[in-house]
């Protein structure tokens, strides 16, 4: 399932898949599997990415 959500908290700070992947850690294509749904993150991966967007684990890897 696509991760809208990560993608739209990423855009509204006018981050790109790189800047983010870098502020994280990972490799841009880590962050766009993630978005498109293909990779299931870690735990300590999801926390990183919620601290530097400054959202909590709810708002960005909760499905309804």
């Amino acid at each position: 399932m696509k991760n809208l959500k990560l993608k739209s908290a990423r855009a509204a700070l006018d981050l790109s898949q790189q800047a983010l992947a870098e502020a994280v850690g990972v490799s841009r294509q880590t962050i766009n599997a993630i978005e498109k749904g293909d990779y299931n993150p870690t735990i300590r991966l999801c926390i990183a990415i919620c601290r530097v967007l400054g959202k909590t684990l709810d708002e960005l890897f909760w499905e309804e």
